[in-house]
């Protein structure tokens, strides 16, 4: 007898049908000996990021991994030999957080291996989000539930990728995770090192205090958050004094310069010669940077080590010291810079030391109001300020030793 055609057609289960489909044809599989009998030019390669498997799915995936199937298919009908691997990237700073929020935990290398561990939460509620109260596990035992947890969240994606019916091959996948990727990146490492383009270095770099990690500049981004502009006076050899303006007085004990821009008639006569900071008196040179203008606050800004991304470029240019407060966990460092050497100037310090960023400013505010070295009120603005993409605090700058690689 012939079918009977529907009133309404029945969508539901088509997915799942032509996924078996052209997963037992190899409707998507790379065809290698074609590619190698056709040459390079006939293969046309889909090397796109592979996703973060460690957040909730969202339209956004489907919206963005649909553009690049749609090129690799007109690709394929235009006859292209197409290489269409998923990757998953499951390496990193995000799937070290979500596994610290899903099972409480965090990881400590100086701890041993547990065979017996059990986590002590299952299920991601977030209620462990503080480092206080998640539990220390070793390196070994941290490793094998980010394994564990992105394996699950994988086979998420996939899912919906093979509901959607992205033309992958899905017999080409990878993970940044894998022993595989591993070794991959050591050996390139290595072969970095054994052709000298390796090296270690000291040197500023952008630092996230929530997750105590360097930052690379593609994992930035800029918020607009409230902050003060504080109007704060530096002293001359002749008792006169010079204002500036900054939204980071508690930077002043990491002062090592006063910047002004060389066409600023203001401060012309200033270059060459020395000021004292604030509450700390420390002899620090005025100098001259056409990156400082001549319109912002007062004309004259403070270098500090470091405050900002231009304090880092007035450092490079200017070879000025370094007088680092901030520690890793974000806090000023209990000892004091070179500089703040006599017994005024560590007691001055000892009030700051051990104090969150936000403390210590408020402490240093109250202290320069107390000397009278801070003029009127504090300025309130809105200001772009530095995140890491995945963070929640401002990123601090400070000096660690980095694996750098020479290019060219």
């Amino acid at each position: 007898m012939p079918r009977e055609i529907p009133d309404k057609p029945a969508l539901e289960g088509l997915e799942a049908t032509w996924g078996e489909v052209w997963e037992r044809e190899g409707t998507y599989a790379f065809d290698r000996a074609k590619a190698v009998s056709l040459g390079k030019d006939s293969v046309f390669a889909v090397d796109t990021p592979p996703p973060t498997a460690s957040g909730s799915l969202h339209i956004g995936h489907v919206f963005s991994y649909t553009h690049m199937d749609l090129a690799a298919r007109y690709q394929r009908a235009k006859g292209k030999v197409i290489f269409y691997p998923m990757g998953w990237d499951d390496n990193g700073l995000p799937t070290e957080r979500r596994v610290q929020n899903y099972y409480g935990v965090r990881c400590d290398p100086t701890l041993p291996y547990d065979p017996s561990f059990t986590p002590p939460l299952e299920g991601g509620d977030n209620a462990s989000s503080k480092a206080a109260d998640q539990v220390p596990i070793s390196r070994r035992n941290f490793v094998e539930l980010c394994e564990k947890l992105t394996v699950e969240d994988e086979k998420k994606f996939e899912e919906l990728w093979r509901t959607l019916g992205l033309s992958v091959d899905w017999s080409q996948t990878y993970r940044t995770i894998s022993d595989d990727s591993q070794r991959t990146a050591q050996r390139a490492f290595l072969r970095n090192l054994s052709r000298g383009e390796a090296y270690q270095a000291d040197a500023p770099t952008l630092w996230d205090i929530t997750f105590r990690t360097a930052v690379a500049q593609a994992e930035l981004e800029d918020k607009e958050v409230p902050g003060a502009y504080h109007r704060v006076s530096f002293h001359t050899p002749d008792g006169g004094t010079i204002d500036i303006e900054t939204t980071r007085p508690e930077m002043i004990p990491a002062c090592v310069a006063l910047v002004a821009n060389p066409e600023d008639e203001r401060y012309k006569p200033f270059f060459g010669t020395t000021v004292r900071t604030p509450l700390f008196g420390v002899e620090v040179p005025v100098l001259a940077h056409p990156l400082a203008q001549i319109d912002k606050g007062s004309g004259i800004a403070m270098i500090c080590t470091f405050g900002d991304v231009t304090d880092v470029i007035w450092w490079r240019e200017l070879s000025l010291p370094t007088r680092p407060i901030l520690g890793f966990d974000g806090r000023v460092m209990s000892e004091p810079p070179a500089g703040i050497d006599t017994d005024k100037q560590r007691a001055v310090y000892a009030e700051l030391a051990g104090k969150t960023v936000f403390s210590a400013k408020a402490r240093i505010v109250e202290m320069l109001q107390e000397s009278g070295e801070m003029i009127g009120e504090p300025k309130p603005i809105t200001h772009p300020v530095k995140f890491f993409e995945k963070g929640d605090k401002p990123l601090e700058i400070v000096t660690t030793r980095q694996w750098y690689i020479r290019n060219g």
